[in-house]
């Protein structure tokens, strides 16, 4: 294969306590991508989207990845890859995450599958850390093995794929701007022994509802006692829209990523429309666009479409 197209989907990342080990990936938004081998060294970047996003390699997280990639297999080929971004970067909703797997994936599926999925996060990672200033995998993991993933370890790569429970996610992306590292920076450095140990146990009860498909527990486990109550100051209508999807019936959810787009689980489609009724009359309300989705949990991640 000399060129491949990839459908790249957007991912959550945390599921509320699960800071840095928990996301999943989800069907909408996603990007478009396309990989092209070459016969010579180069690495090209293309941008079809309008979002302005760098294009020389060293500066985009595509081309970080790729780079990577080059050097470990001390490669003579080069690639161009042509990115139509629709998961709009700084959305919370790993747009940065959507580039750098998309890139590894491709690179791999057209040097004949030689890395594992592993691997393939390893060096999609160099690509968040270009972005955020952080190596951290609970994005590009889902994105790239599909479903719900717990990130063991990112140093080395352990990722363990979890059940993808029959649930639908409601997103909404209201249009202002949290940076990832500025989201980070204003994190507290020390935490109290009784709130680790109270999220410990939410982490834990996701997990364990996860795995069995116990949707009351996780609902009961969707709480967040360290990140939240910090972050959530920096994205409008938080509270508001977390109580209102309680009370129409979601099993809860918070802050996607970093923010500032804001999800929610639910049994039932129904449900989840209604929440993203609800999500999109708020915004506007205040004046503020926003977009809203609607997807099941997506247990597949990148896709060759091409």
């Amino acid at each position: 294969m000399k060129k491949v197209k990839l459908r790249v989907p957007a991912t959550v990342a945390n599921l509320v306590c699960g800071f840095d080990i928990l996301g999943t990936a989800i069907h909408e938004p996603y990007d478009e991508m396309e990989v092209n081998i070459l016969d010579n060294p180069e690495i090209i970047i293309k941008h079809t989207d309008n979002f302005g996003l760098p294009e020389e390699p060293s500066n985009n997280v595509a081309g970080v990845v790729l780079m990577k990639i080059q050097e470990h297999l001390n490669l003579k080929n080069g690639f161009e890859i042509i990115i139509n971004k629709k998961i709009k970067p700084g959305s919370g909703l790993g747009s940065s995450a959507a580039s750098a797997a998309g890139a590894a994936v491709g690179a791999n599926v057209l040097l004949g599958n030689i890395l594992t999925k592993e691997e393939l996060v390893h060096f999609a990672m160099f690509g968040e850390e270009l972005a955020s200033g952080v190596r951290h995998a609970d994005n590009v993991a889902p994105c790239i093995f599909g479903g719900i993933t717990l990130v063991k370890s990112s140093n080395p790569v352990d990722i363990i794929p979890l059940n993808s429970p029959d649930l639908f996610v409601t997103a909404v992306h209201p249009q202002v701007e949290v940076k990832t590292s500025d989201a980070r920076q204003i994190l507290k450095k020390n935490i109290l022994l009784k709130d680790a140990i109270q999220q410990w146990g939410n982490i834990a009860g996701l997990v364990a509802g996860i795995q069995k498909n116990d949707f009351g527990l996780i609902g009961r486990s969707l709480h967040d006692v360290i990140i939240e109550p910090v972050r959530s100051i920096l994205i409008p209508k938080f509270d508001e829209i977390k109580q209102k999807s309680l009370e129409i019936g979601a099993l809860g959810g918070g802050i996607s990523g970093s923010g500032p787009s804001i999800f929610m689980l639910s049994e039932k489609e129904e449900i989840s429309q209604k929440i993203a009724k609800m999500m999109k009359s708020v915004y506007d309300e205040i004046g503020i666009e926003s977009f809203v989705y609607v997807s099941k949990i997506n247990p597949y991640g990148i896709q060759i479409i091409d």
